[in-house]
């Protein structure tokens, strides 16, 4: 098959481009517009790769989509090309509503044009996967059950309202023209290869630098953490197994206060590299809370797992040693990022 994917050089896109290029035959076409969280390193390796092909371009660009479309004749879209940061949604949420609705929009009614020309079996088919987050569904509270696909939607930051709007989007496209699409929503990922400005990344390297590591409010904010690897794992196989209108909630029941995740990096890190100033923990710094901040976030993925045939592999505590391990052997990386205009000054909590 032929897949076409949005936003494949960023986390979690390229984490989804390197399984199905390592692990089946299908081709990517990958359109990314290359933003500043953009990652080409991601996908060095399959660069020469016949199956992947890069297409530079945004989505809110009409006829770019089109003509994406009318070339290469995806079989599956895979839509992941968003803004994502919470912080960067409150102090800038126009590029929000452009990127997460209106590119949304314009990419729904491209692949829907692209459809209505298909015939038989290829028509039938095709699917479109919308990528969404957890956040959609607002907050939760000590003793609320975990959001479910019927849960009422609440966002409450200008990101979470932006990502509302699309999935909302994608599900009208399926009621009013028939279109095959759905939508999955996700808890917080972390692993390789994402950006150094979210909670994870950054109080690694801040740990590792002797720099202070940035709390919001007290610290009891509750987030589900889900490896990347894991997650592109159930996105591929919801690619190939999801149903037209259905929404699958995946997560991995690994529920997290970011106090305890922040205590997690610094003993890996004291274990793995000691610091002749005492433990890293000495480093954690309460900050004034983020506006809005949401307490907690947790999926109830049963649904998901039984419809996909899937469950994560990573717990947390194995997950984050293979993070930080993993940004430990890439200095090389995240160094010259962190020297520009990101060293630190965003804390990306809960994210």
């Amino acid at each position: 098959m032929t897949l076409l994917i949005t936003g494949g050089f960023g986390f979690i896109g390229s984490a989804v481009v390197r399984r199905l290029l390592t692990a089946t035959d299908h081709a990517v076409v990958n359109i990314d517009k290359m933003t500043y969280a953009a990652t080409p390193a991601s996908l060095a390796p399959h660069a020469a790769d016949p199956r992947h092909l890069h297409i530079r371009a945004d989505i809110c660009d009409p006829e770019a989509m089109r003509a994406a479309f009318a070339a290469h004749r995806p079989t599956a879209v895979m839509h992941l090309a968003a803004e994502s940061h919470v912080d960067r949604s409150i102090d800038g949420p126009a590029e929000f509503i452009r990127t997460n609705v209106v590119g949304t929009q314009v990419l729904l009614e491209a692949a829907r044009e692209y459809w209505n020309t298909l015939q038989g079996e290829a028509k039938s088919a095709f699917r479109f996967h919308h990528v969404s987050t957890d956040e959609v569904f607002g907050s939760l509270y000590p003793g609320d059950a975990p959001f479910t696909p019927q849960t009422p939607y609440d966002p409450r930051s200008p990101y979470s309202a932006s990502k509302a709007a699309s999935d909302h989007l994608v599900r009208a496209w399926n009621h009013t023209y028939g279109f095959p699409s759905f939508v999955s929503n996700t808890t917080n990922n972390y692993g390789p290869w994402q950006f150094p400005e979210k909670l994870i990344p950054l109080v690694t390297l801040n740990a590792l630098e002797g720099k202070p590591l940035p709390v919001y409010g007290e610290g009891t904010n509750v987030r589900d953490w889900l490896h990347v690897e894991d997650h592109a794992e159930a996105l591929v196989l919801a690619l190939l197994r999801g149903q037209p209108g259905e929404t699958y909630c995946i997560g991995p029941r690994q529920e997290r206060t970011n106090l305890e995740v922040v205590h997690g990096i610094c003993a890996v890190l004291d274990r793995l590299r000691p610091d002749p100033a005492g433990p890293r923990s000495r480093l954690i710094t309460f900050v004034r809370d983020r506006p809005g901040h949401d307490f907690r976030y947790a999926m109830d993925p049963p649904g998901a797992e039984a419809a996909l045939g899937w469950k994560p592999r990573y717990d947390f505590e194995t997950g984050l040693e293979h993070t930080i391990r993993w940004y430990l052997d890439h200095e090389a990386w995240w160094r010259p990022i962190r020297d520009q205009a990101y060293a630190g000054q965003r804390l990306g909590n809960g994210a």
